[in-house]
């Protein structure tokens, strides 16, 4: 299928052939018929994605402070790569449209196939063919709407909210400044609502557009057109002013918060939709005791995964006007008439020409505010093929042919770079849930084919291993059924979240007699841990190891905190950790004992080793996020060692320290995947042995069940 996206890094802006997306559960695959295009948020991000580092640097300040963290504890290297994984990309635009529904997903059973539905969303009503949508960000079109005005819906929802963040009343006067899009919108439903509006805009084709919507006055926003708007606001509210203004323009002038304080009246309401500059004149809005407030895109529920990704809906006696409501009112007032939205069509164009449509927006040669995209009537065989071909297989002959279930940003940079210059892997398939997920992975790093379904790596007979790098939640479930195909299987931790999915992938690889697992415990063969360990000695039995994590605290959008789905962050994360103390004492866990730290997550874990040796793991969210991430301390035998964040090491055998330091940070994904490489290519052992790898992960298991007992657990 065919999806508008842009490279950040570059800015190109290109229709790519992708595969379409699968019918999830929760959601239902819609076909477009018309897409909107924000000439507000789509430009604005059109725009930047064309600036210089240091231009992009500047627009997105609250980035550079996350990159200056992850140098001082990742290494410039490491964060480099991340940084750029993440830059040259394609990423997708557009998150307004109407379609039809071609496919229901399980739990999706409100819809039907056939149905024409308006749906919302940055990433799920994008410029492509096809989409699939969660139910709570898509709503039915009653009979009678056409379905090039449905697809405004969304941005007519952005202003809903906006209008009813006001609480207006019949009667009051509002002023909307800024009259694009999302202006014309708030006009259409202010006049509605019986509320006399006003408008100021820059542009004057603008201002009578909101005229004709019924607006009583509108004025261009210099002086003069100020002046003529205030007299004109006086003579209607018999002298107070507007009881609301109502900003939904963009830009760095600080013009509008101004202007809104000149017209408002004493104790109103201001309310900012757009994105534009809130340096407050103190002064004037004291003096009036004005009230700001904030409207946050569509509505309540936005931005809340276990709303829009679950389905989760909230009770309409406690949030009445939620995204979706705002969406099924916005199409109902369509179709019952009482807001004009064909009026504001301006030019609909062929889905292929949207790279130049979006250069001729961002020169601003297209007058007008509502431009769309239409899509040809695809048949539904041609949805249905979600693998290609992009270029012939090269002569491999002896290469281990390698797919991968997963792109994302870790696998991108801490992973594919290392196979793609491995002359003895092959990158053949790739799946991802994403259609631009897997088509990034091909233009960067070569994949043979891509698709959006799990399955069609499992089934393609030509691989000799499979990699699983998706969410912690799939992984138990994908490594069996790829051990169950007979190939070689690299999953990422965790390798299972529970004792039953553990003991499924144990019983899986006795029934089919295929144990050629590994997963990505990547820390054992860093060099300079490595190094140090050579140096270090034989440890024996007496050894007692502290291994201090420095977790730092997780974005609250992250899905790490989904611990109903996805387990906790040590049961992510800590395998990597028991891995590393087992290694290293050559001794597998017999005892672990965990008590809760000071914060959410915060976890201090006691492990006693089958050799009498003993291990601490504090793994913690609340300190500095410049302090090293980890912190490994060794002493034994009259010996002391120190491994400070995989950039120095230290051995303490006489008097004084021998100390070794990295060039970069180096935690063996490298070597890691060079051996499992080997190992696949010639039949040998895997790296770490499956006893091992099993009893990894039942030690990090067993670090919740303690916590939740209070007690021991033996593994």
């Amino acid at each position: 299928m065919k999806q508008v996206a842009q490279n950040y890094k570059s800015g190109e802006l290109a229709v790519l052939d992708v595969p379409a997306p699968t019918c999830a559960p929760g959601g239902v695959l819609v076909r477009s018929l018309y897409s909107l295009i924000s000439t507000g948020t789509e430009l604005m991000k059109v725009g930047e994605a064309k600036l210089s580092m240091l231009g992009k640097a500047r627009a997105r300040p609250d980035q550079v402070k996350k990159v200056l963290d992850s140098v001082a504890q990742q290494g410039a290297v490491n964060t480099y790569k991340k940084v750029m994984n993440k830059l040259d990309s394609y990423t997708p635009l557009g998150y307004s449209l109407c379609g039809v529904v071609v496919e229901v997903g399980p739990g999706a059973e409100e819809f039907s196939v056939g149905q024409l539905v308006a749906a919302a969303g940055n990433e799920f009503a994008l410029h492509a063919e096809y989409n699939w949508v969660p139910v709570n960000l898509c709503v039915p079109v009653p009979d009678g709407v056409p379905p090039e005005q449905a697809a405004f819906s969304t941005v007519g929802a952005i202003a809903m909210h906006g209008v009813r963040q006001s609480e207006v009343q019949l009667g009051d006067t509002a002023v909307v400044i800024g009259l694009g899009l999302v202006g014309q919108l708030v006009v259409r439903l202010l006049v509605a609502a019986g509320v006399r509006v006003f408008g100021i805009d820059t542009v004057e084709d603008r201002c009578r557009m909101a005229e004709k919507a019924g607006a009583l006055h509108c004025s261009s926003a210099d002086e003069a057109g100020i002046a003529v708007l205030e007299r004109s606001l006086l003579e209607a509210s018999n002298g107070l002013g507007a009881d609301h203004i109502l900003l939904a323009a963009g830009g760095h002038s600080n013009g509008p918060v101004e202007t809104a304080a000149r017209l408002a009246r004493d104790r109103a309401r201001v309310v900012d939709i757009g994105k534009t500059k809130l340096d407050l004149p103190w002064n004037a809005y004291y003096d009036k005791e004005l009230d700001l407030r904030f409207s946050r895109s569509y509505g309540p529920g936005r931005y809340d995964d276990r709303y829009e990704l679950e389905g989760i809906d909230y009770p309409a006696g406690y949030i009445r006007w939620t995204e979706r409501r705002n969406l099924e009112c916005f199409v109902d007032l369509i179709a019952r008439e009482q807001i004009d939205i064909g009026s504001l069509v301006a030019r609909v164009f062929p889905i292929a020409d949207a790279t130049e449509v979006y250069q001729q927006l961002s020169s601003g040669a297209l007058p007008g505010v509502g431009f769309l995209f239409e899509y040809p009537d695809i048949p539904q065989e041609e949805k249905q093929e979600t693998t290609r071909v992009a270029r012939p297989a090269e002569s491999t002959a002896g290469a281990a042919r390698l797919g991968f279930i997963g792109a994302g940003n870790y696998a991108s940079s801490m992973l594919l770079p290392h196979l793609q210059k491995n002359e003895d892997a092959v990158l053949a398939h790739v799946a991802t849930n994403k259609s631009l997920s897997a088509a990034n992975a091909q233009r960067r790093f070569g994949f043979e084919q891509i698709a959006t379904e799990a399955n069609a790596v499992l089934s393609d007979e030509s691989l000799d291993a499979v990699f699983v790098v998706t969410r912690h939640s799939t992984h138990a479930e994908l490594t069996c059924r790829a051990l169950e195909t007979g190939k070689a299987v690299f999953v990422e931790k965790p390798l299972a979240l529970n004792d039953e999915d553990l003991d499924r992938i144990v019983a899986t690889a006795d029934a089919t007699g295929n144990d050629r697992l590994m997963v990505g415990f990547n820390r054992r063969f860093a060099p300079l841990l490595t190094d140090l360990r050579d140096r270090f000695g034989t440890p024996g039995g007496g050894s007692s190891l502290r291994y201090l994590v420095n977790a730092g605290r997780l974005d609250p959008s992250s899905w790490y905190l989904d611990q109903d789905k996805e387990g906790s962050r040590f049961a992510g994360e800590g395998g990597h950790f028991i891995d590393t103390l087992s290694w290293w004492l050559d001794s597998p866990p017999t005892e672990v004992y965990a008590v809760p730290g000071p914060d959410a997550g915060d976890v201090i874990v006691s492990l006693r080793f089958a050799n009498g040796s003993v291990g601490t793991i504090s793994y913690v969210g609340g300190g500095n996020s410049r302090f090293p991430k980890e912190t490994v301390d060794i002493t034994g035998g009259g010996r002391n060692g120190r491994l400070d964040n995989f950039q120095s090491a230290s051995v303490w055998t006489g008097r004084k320290p021998s100390t070794r330091k990295a060039r970069s940070t180096d935690k063996g994904q490298r070597i890691e995947l060079e051996r499992f490489v080997a190992a696949v290519k010639s039949g040998g052992p895997m790296p770490i042995s499956f006893d091992s790898l099993i009893a990894t992960t039942r030690a990090t298991i067993a670090v919740d069940k303690s916590l939740a007992s209070g007690k021991p657990e033996s593994i």
